[in-house]
This record gives structure tokens, sequence and C-alpha cells, in this order.
């Protein structure tokens, strides 16, 4: 990585798993919007549904997601009675039972819930949702509180992907995050996983923790494709103390410095591409005959809060606190703090506290920003031209893509914009000249780098 990039390109970007992005939601878009918007969605349209279980037993210093902890098994069990009952309402709205193509349940941590509770959970998904036979239903998985029967009961209720989450396999980083997981655990949780026929195993990974050094990232990523996992995700560690606290339990004197971790992120993701693995996009990766390796060469590849996916449905249904959805007409998202969410839900109402409506010019530069991200390349003429607009729409744009363009992060022929393989890393850069909403200096974004 040139040296002039880091200097210039060190920004806070956002990672575009939507747009207009998370922070640009407002109280303007509320629950009675949500209805309205649940009742206007066509019959035959397919969903997604996303569960968010916000509760997990043990606070990892690193994490950035919206989640609590708890020893006890009651918060967890009335939280879950509370995410049934939004279910349910939102099923109600909907007024017919509606195809489900993609079911994920994310966290926090879902291994929290009794192998029980999380059939249970499906089961009542299966009730009012008409997941249909080849849907994908995924799990995030703790390995540090997945037990066996926990494995075999996603096994019998249709699950068909785990995400493992392993950060890093170094017992200092582990420690200096608060997350401690010896190599033999995962490998354990992973065996159990095959043994009961769940072959879809993705593996999280991540640089720029602390102490985490080149050539440590390199040993992290070998010992993760031993695991022989169909996806590897290869995640920067956002610190960002002022929004996460907990953050603040880091000694940032630990952690590596920027070209560090660009150093971590190129050598880590030659190596992973060295093993086999194609790289698909700017940060995962995916064995060749996965389907999103499939859906890569195809050009048929889409990003949604998940990252990365095969899921191209219009609709993705978010359920529980801090839950996001994506509905034709706007994004949503759910109160954040758990006490409010379930007093809400228990009063009978949604629980969309904000959101945001888009506009055709944002479903344009969503397009133009979700083509950038998944296939680094976009023709703006052909883009333009399908949502009704001039081949000069966005002449602006390409004005201000050609110091990138000098610099060698993107080329520009005629109309189409293609990041290079070097500039592949700064694909959100080249993604943030289409975006109206972003202003400079802005401190809601983690690093680019």
């Amino acid at each position: 990585m040139r040296q002039e990039w880091l200097d210039k390109y060190d920004l806070r970007l956002p990672r575009y798993t939507s747009y207009p992005t998370a922070p640009h939601f407002h109280a303007g878009v509320n629950a009675a919007t949500y209805e309205g918007w649940l009742a206007d969605l066509p019959a035959d349209l397919p969903l997604s549904l996303y569960l968010h279980i916000a509760y997990c037993a043990e606070m990892c210093w690193f994490c950035g997601c919206h989640t609590k902890i708890t020893q006890r098994y009651e918060p967890v069990a009335d939280y879950l009675s509370v995410l049934f009952a939004e279910v349910e309402m939102v099923a109600a709205r909907l007024g017919r039972k509606r195809k489900a193509r993609h079911i994920h349940f994310g966290g926090g941590s879902p291994t929290i819930l009794t192998p029980e509770d999380l059939s249970r959970t499906i089961d009542l998904m299966r009730k009012h949702f008409d997941v249909v036979a080849d849907a994908e239903i995924a799990v995030e998985l703790d390995p540090r509180t997945a037990d066996e029967p926990y494995i075999k009961a996603m096994a019998k209720a249709g699950v068909t992907r785990a995400s493992i989450g392993v950060q890093d396999f170094d017992e200092k980083v582990q420690r200096a995050i608060n997350r401690i997981q010896p190599y033999e655990v995962s490998l354990r949780v992973i065996d159990w996983l095959r043994a009961s026929g769940i072959q879809d195993i993705n593996v999280d990974l991540v640089y720029g923790l602390p102490h985490q050094t080149e050539a440590s990232v390199i040993d992290l990523v070998e010992r993760a494709a031993d695991l022989r996992p169909k996806r590897v995700a290869l995640f920067g560690y956002a610190h960002v103390p002022w929004m996460k606290k907990h953050q603040r339990l880091i000694d940032e004197a630990t952690l590596p410095d920027v070209p560090e971790r660009w150093r971590q992120y190129l050598s880590a993701t030659k190596r992973l591409v060295e093993l086999g693995f194609v790289a698909v996009g700017l940060d995962h990766f995916a064995a060749p005959d996965d389907e999103l390796a499939i859906a890569l060469r195809e050009r048929r590849l889409f990003r949604n809060f998940q990252g990365y996916t095969t899921d191209s449905a219009s609709a993705l249904i978010g359920f529980g606190a801090s839950s996001i959805g994506a509905l034709p007409q706007g994004y949503v998202g759910n109160e954040g703090s758990i006490d409010a969410y379930k007093r809400v839900i228990r009063e009978g109402k949604l629980a969309v506290t904000r959101g945001v409506a888009v506009s055709d010019e944002d479903k344009l530069r969503r397009a133009v920003i979700e083509r950038l991200m998944c296939d680094l390349s976009v023709d703006l003429d052909e883009t333009a031209r399908r949502f009704g607009q001039s081949p000069d729409y966005f002449s602006s744009e390409l004005a201000k893509l050609k110091p990138l363009a000098e610099d060698g992060i993107c080329a520009i022929s005629g109309h189409v914009i293609a990041v290079t393989e070097e500039g592949r890393p700064l694909v959100r850069a080249v993604c943030a000249v289409f975006d109206t909403y972003l202003k400079a200096g802005e401190q809601r974004h983690a690093k680019a780098v």
C-alpha cells in the first residue's frame, strides 16, 4: 500500500450496508410509517427475516454490537417472549403468510438461547411465514457458549449455515479484548456442526486488534483455513470508544498504527487468496464452490446489513431491539434500549423509532454504490438509464473521481468505473463520491483503513 494513500485516505467512511446509511436515520420515520409500509408490500414479494438476540454471557471489549450482558437466563427468556409478540404483530399487519427465503439470527449471541428456545423460535417463523424448502437459515455462533445439544437442535430445526466468531486465536490478543477462546473450542464446535450435517460454515476474523502484527495475522488466517470454512470474513477492528464505552478498556497503546493495519489487511488478503479462497468485495472470501463466489462470478451479489449476500429480497424484516429492516419504501430501526423495546411491544405497538424513506435519487445512488461494493465496477450510463436519468447524470461525480483515478485507486473508461485490485481496500472512498449525505469531518464512522 502506497504511503501517500495512507496519508490521503485515512478517512472515516460508511461500510455501505445500506444507502442512506444508518447515521442518517431519523425519528420522522416511526412505527406508524412502518405499519403503512408493511401494509403496502406487494402480496407476492419474498421476504428475508432477521432476528436480533440482544444478550451475551460476557462482554468482548472490541464489540460494536448492540448487546447486554447477563449471567441469568430469565432476562433472555423474557426478551424472547417479547420478540415472539413482535413477530406475531408484524405477521398480522402483513395480512397473509408471506414467503421467506432467508432467516438470519444475529446478536448479541444467539447461542445464549437454550436449544429448546432456538427450536421454538424457528418453529414460530415457520408458523407465520412460508419458509421455502431451500431457504437459507443462518445462525451466528459464539463457540464458547455453543454446546453439542444446541448444534443438534440447529440441525433438526433446519439451520443451513453457521457463522463462527473467532476474531483471533492468539491468547495474548484474546486477553486484551476479553475473549478467551482456544483454537480447540472453535474446532470442536465446527466438528459438531459437520457431524450434524451443517456444512456451510463461515469464520469471522478481525485484524487491527491489540498486539496483532502482520506475521500473527498471517498465522491467524492460515489456522482459520485449516478449519476448512466455506467463507471467511476479515473485518478491521473499529475503535470507537466515544460510541462504545467498553472499548475504553482496551489499551490504545497496544493497537497497531495505520501502516501496520494496512500491512495486516493486505498480507492476510493475499494469503487467503493463495490458500484458494475467492476475494469477494471488500472483506469477504469464499471457497470457489460456495454460493457467494458463484454469485460474484455471475454478477448477482448483493449487500445488506449482514454484509455480502446472495439474498436478492427487496424486503428485510428485522425483529428485536436495535434491529434494522429494509423495505422498498425505506429503512426502519427498532428501539435500541431493550427495556424500552419490551415496553413498547407489550403495549401492542411496533417498536420502530427511526428510519429514512428512500427517494428515487437515493435508489439510483444506492444501485451505483452496491455495484461498486460488490463487483468493484459500475456502468454509470446503464444505471442512470435504468432509473430514467440521462447518461450525463453523474458528470460531477466523474470529475470528483479523477483524482482517485490519477492515484490508481480506480480506472475510468467513458462512464464505466472500475476499482483497481490495488485500490480494492479503498472501494469505500470511491463509493463516498456518490454519497450526498456524507459530510467531511464526521466522526460517525470507523476509519477506512
